[in-house]
């Protein structure tokens, strides 16, 4: 299966609605430009923010763009980082997974509306499937697939060996897939999902 075309938009619609039927507010977009953009819609200002580990979050210059501190939310992984001392650093990793909007991408988004999710760590994992009140998803159409098998196969023979190579690069011993987190639908009413659907290739 090629895993890197954008689908019909037929299907990016019928994905679209099934999203929708589970609760995922979806937002579709043209180009990177336009997700960044849909972001800064989403967010309110003053809110504190905090964001996974993403190559589509690079891409669509949302990591530039909190590094410039040109934003109007307070940015959780900043102060994680200034951080030196490590006890300390650690509390506020803790306390990020309440951060009130979580950002982040997901591996596959299934045409039926689930999304799979595969990490490491898990540290994205808590806020996406609980503990933070506003989720913000950013993905490449690319990742829509027909069947939750076929999400399955998309990370396992896809994400991970470009993950992998990709830690390799930065002298890491490479990844593994530690966990995955199927969404299925949101049922809590004070908790929100957006997902901005990008009509371009983004991310893994």
């Amino acid at each position: 299966m090629d895993y890197t075309t954008i689908p019909s938009a037929d299907s990016i619609a019928r994905t679209v609605a099934a999203l929708e039927a589970r609760n995922v507010h979806v937002h579709v977009v043209a180009t990177k430009e336009e997700a960044l953009a849909k972001i800064q819609e989403l967010i309110p200002q003053g809110k504190d923010v905090m964001s996974g580990g993403s190559t589509t979050l690079d891409q669509i210059g949302y990591t530039d763009f909190l590094k410039s501190e040109a934003h109007p939310w307070h940015n959780v992984k900043d102060a994680i980082v200034a951080e030196t001392d490590p006890v300390a650093q650690t509390a506020l990793r803790v306390k990020s997974i309440l951060s009130e909007y979580f950002l982040g991408s997901v591996h596959a988004i299934v045409q039926t509306g689930e999304v799979v999710i595969a990490s490491a760590t898990g540290s994205q994992i808590a806020p996406y499937a609980f503990s933070s009140p506003h989720i913000v998803w950013v993905a490449g159409a690319q990742k829509i697939v027909p069947t939750l098998q076929d999400a399955f196969d998309r990370i396992q023979n896809y994400v991970f060996p470009l993950e992998d190579a990709r830690m390799k690069k930065t002298g890491a011993q490479g990844s593994v897939i530690g966990m995955m987190l199927v969404f299925e639908r949101l049922i809590l009413p004070h908790r929100t999902m957006d997902l901005v659907l990008v009509n371009e290739p983004l991310g893994f």
